[in-house]
């Protein structure tokens, strides 16, 4: 018997890695976290399989319901949307089974970042501009956050921002990153990435708060830096036909030679 952590991405059912989609189907018991992850991503469970919606269970009633499945042989999907390597609460669970002696492995998911990334069409790292991807967010009531990682701090960097969980703090996100990107800075509201009802927002840091209207309360990404501006032209040198690579020699002419193939 194994508990299988997957992330069931952000929202499309089938925006799913494969071994996700095949391990869902194979087991015959599934946790799910309902306030997250759509009914949809059910479809993938089989005929008979025992769902049960973790959202309303506290962590003792969760982990009850896996050592029960644990004491009748029955392997777990335990689903997490998104990807399970951030604000899963995916290790205070594996700590939990390590002190009983269930085993478990961990199928990665689609992160909520990049499916807003494609939801822009963008790419959130740019030449010249941007090279740094920064996954944060602000503090809640279930986590707080450590002294030095606030929102200015990372601001100072310049890199993109991908602010999770923040969304009903807008004003407080506006007045920490405005010091270091300007009120013309681009910003991205992306709600409900990939869902039905997905929403794109396109605004700039000092109109953040006036263009979110109140029915964008929860489950929205926001997205800031200078990466997702319009009229963007940087190009990397990754395919420049004068770039030497070791799958597309350049000449001895190029005026990368000396600087690749000279004294170091």
């Amino acid at each position: 018997m194994t508990v299988h952590f997957i992330g069931a991405g952000p929202g499309a059912a089938d925006l799913l890695t494969v071994r996700g989609r095949d391990l869902i189907a194979a087991c015959p018991v599934c946790l799910y976290a309902g306030s997250l992850v759509p009914e949809a991503v059910l479809s993938h469970c089989p005929p008979g399989a025992r769902i049960v919606n973790t959202a309303p269970m506290d962590l003792d009633a969760i982990i009850a319901e896996i050592a029960r499945a644990h004491a009748e042989g029955k392997d777990v999907a335990r689903l997490h949307s998104g990807d399970l390597s951030v604000w899963s609460a995916m290790g205070e669970q594996l700590r939990r089974l390590d002190a009983l002696g269930i085993p478990y492995q961990v199928t990665p998911g689609v992160p909520s970042f990049a499916a807003a990334a494609a939801a822009l069409g963008a790419e959130l790292t740019v030449p010249g501009l941007a090279q740094s991807l920064v996954l944060t967010r602000t503090q809640g009531r279930a986590s707080p956050m450590p002294a030095g990682e606030t929102l200015a701090n990372f601001a100072n960097t310049g890199a993109t921002l991908a602010l999770h969980l923040s969304i009903g703090q807008l004003e407080k996100v506006q007045a920490e990153l405005l010091p270091s990107y300007g009120p013309e800075c681009p910003v991205a509201v992306v709600y409900r990435a990939s869902w039905p009802d997905e929403r794109v927002i396109r605004t700039t840091l000092g109109g953040l708060v006036d263009a979110v209207d109140e029915g964008i309360a929860r489950t929205a990404l926001i997205l800031v830096g200078p990466a997702l501006g319009e009229g963007i032209t940087a190009e990397s040198q990754l395919y420049a036909a004068d770039y030497d690579r070791r799958y597309r020699p350049q000449t001895a002419d190029s005026p990368w030679a000396e600087w690749q193939h000279g004294d170091d």
